[in-house]
């Protein structure tokens, strides 16, 4: 048996091979642990369902309404089989507030990111979650956010790290606004002539809950007829949602607007609210009476139960932007040991006046950012000002961007711009500027606008400067809050104002010091802001008004960079347009 000489200190070596081998393979074991794969089977279908006590049919996800809860950490991948049960419509999901770096094709916006999901089809995404904060997902194909197609998707921070700031409890609650009217109805109003607008809400939902005046449900049909509109007050569905607290105990709310119209505001009755995060990042604490929370915005708020512990009290959200016509939406904030049945004695509680604008404005720039984030770069690389429009297209009742009204096409964009299928999509790219002299003040003397699918391209890794400018509509004196999503991205919202924005001495009060990061921000009648981003994720990316039916009628436009960086495409977002013959 031949000897070998291992040599002086072989041990020692030897010790501190096999150590640093078991560091790697623990290293490997706890990222393991702390990154998990989510997984979740989900079927999208019909359902009979009473969210303010009036039955009618809805999208739901397995039965549920709203959609199931996601709860994950940062790190997690999550994988969500998507069933589409729809027999005769097709369904694509967007997880609102996630960038989905890596992976566009996930963004779930129909002929934007993907094919949509056809009846019976099974579709599959898969996507990691890389930021903590609180977000949620919605249908975005026509009008299926209206119908109910919605649900929380809540990041956890990583296992031992802590928020800047300390609460005994989490709740969490989704507000909606809601009709009685299909989203078909409705749909088809908008592309009538003339334009038939569905009106005012007839509730407004606290987590899937409101309650509709049954005695205002016309009478005299028969029931089985077809005619019969069934509302039934003692449904549990339509019964108040229940937030429950221990007194003296501070709790976590997290908030989230899926509003197809309205604007909102919300109100703890006798309970100081401090805002610490928005749209999935800290800011500086804020203490408020009543929140605007406007569609596609998320909001935690931090408040403590120090009320008298004998009784419970009305959270409560009302209609701010537009007169109101709907009545408040009421949930109960329960003081265990009370039983959830203890209805507050109280009346509702009452938001500021709706057309109190400045209250509104001089709100949201109470929203910084926390110390410790990044600052906007100091400059822009490219400046776009787009001005909303109310315009007409043949006849038709339109929204567009400095008179372009967008249309999709049948072939994705991503794939469109990947593939380099020109024909797919308008080779023209939208205008910088408004084309056309505009008085924000007055109706335009010009309505007509023309149909584009035109692309913002920009070089990858530049600055972007946005200014979103609102003006009048096609009626006179009426102008509408418009709250702007950019997917794939945040921005900093460097400053709002009124009026006409001057590019020479606006930007001169610009706040480049602590801007809050956001991925939707509202935009004030007859007024303006401004957003900065990085234009730094490969992908094509919508940005558009969160207002259902705004998107629907031409409000958006669409952003790209880095397509030529992304791998082939998977086959499943393909299938459509002139991406099915690849």
């Amino acid at each position: 048996m031949k000897a070998y000489n291992l040599g002086p200190g072989w041990l020692a070596k030897f010790s501190v091979l096999t150590l640093l081998i078991l560091v790697v393979l623990n290293l490997a074991v706890t990222t393991e642990a702390r990154a998990r794969i989510r997984h979740y089977q989900w079927k999208v279908d019909y359902l009979y369902f009473s969210p303010d006590c009036v039955e009618k049919v809805i999208i739901a996800i397995n039965g549920q309404y709203p959609g199931p809860p996601i709860r994950a950490r940062v790190g997690d991948t999550i994988v969500v089989e998507l069933e589409n049960g729809l027999p005769t419509e097709d369904v694509v999901i967007h997880w609102h507030g996630i960038h989905q770096v890596g992976t566009p094709w996930y963004d779930g916006t129909a002929f934007v990111s993907q094919c949509p999901i056809n009846p019976g089809e099974t579709f599959k995404y898969k996507f990691v979650v890389s930021r903590p904060g609180t977000y949620f997902y919605h249908g975005h194909f026509g009008m299926q956010r209206s119908a109910g197609f919605y649900g929380s998707l809540i990041v956890d921070l990583e296992q031992g790290e802590k928020e800047p700031y300390a609460y005994d409890g989490e709740l969490s609650i989704i507000l909606n606004d809601w009709w009685h009217r299909s989203m078909y109805d409705q749909e088809t109003g908008l592309f009538s002539i003339p334009f038939r607008f569905v009106g005012e809400p007839q509730s407004l939902l606290i987590e899937g809950r409101g309650s509709y005046n049954c005695s205002l449900v016309p009478s005299g049909s028969v029931a089985g007829s077809g005619d019969c509109v069934n509302c039934n007050s003692s449904n549990p569905q339509c019964q108040p949602y229940i937030l429950p607290v221990e007194p003296g105990k501070t709790y976590r709310l997290r908030i989230t607007s899926v509003a197809s119209l309205s604007s909102l505001n919300f109100i703890l009755e006798g309970h100081n609210m401090t805002i610490v995060e928005a749209d999935g990042y800290n800011v500086d604490p804020v203490v408020v009476e009543n929140l605007d929370v406007y569609s596609g915005e998320t909001y935690s708020v931090l408040f403590t139960a120090n009320q008298n512990p004998s009784q419970n009290y009305w959270a409560a959200v009302n209609v701010r932007g537009r007169k109101p016509a709907t009545p408040t939406g009421l949930a109960v904030l329960n003081y265990l040991p009370n039983p959830s049945s203890l209805l507050p004695s109280t009346p509702s509680p009452v938001s500021p006046v709706w057309n109190d604008f400045d209250y509104s404005l001089n709100q949201s720039k109470l929203i910084v950012a926390r110390q410790g984030y990044e600052v906007p770069p100091p400059t822009p690389d490219r400046q776009l000002i787009l001005l909303t429009t109310q315009n007409k297209v043949n006849g038709k009742i339109k929204w567009g961007i400095n008179n372009v009204t967008y249309v999709p096409t049948s072939t994705p964009v991503l794939v469109a711009l990947k593939y380099g299928l020109k024909k797919a999509y308008d080779p023209i790219p939208p205008p910088d500027y408004p084309t056309r002299p505009f008085n924000i003040s007055s109706p335009p003397p010009n309505p007509n606008a023309i149909v584009g699918s035109g692309v913002y391209k920009f070089q990858f890794g530049s600055v972007v400067d946005v200014i979103i400018q609102n003006a009048n509509m096609l009626n006179p004196n009426n102008s509408e809050i418009h709250p702007w999503h950019l997917h794939g991205h945040d921005f900093w919202v460097l400053g709002s104002g009124k009026g006409i924005f001057n590019p020479v001495t606006d930007p001169q009060g610009y706040n480049l010091n602590n801007p809050p990061l956001k991925n939707t921000v509202p935009v004030f009648p007859y007024g303006w802001v401004a957003l900065r981003f990085r234009a730094d994720n490969p992908g094509v990316w919508p940005f558009h008004c969160h207002v259902e039916a705004h998107f629907h009628m031409g409000m958006g436009v669409i952003f790209a960079e880095g397509w030529d960086r992304l791998p082939q495409l998977p086959k499943s977002i393909l299938g459509c347009g002139l991406s099915k013959y690849l």
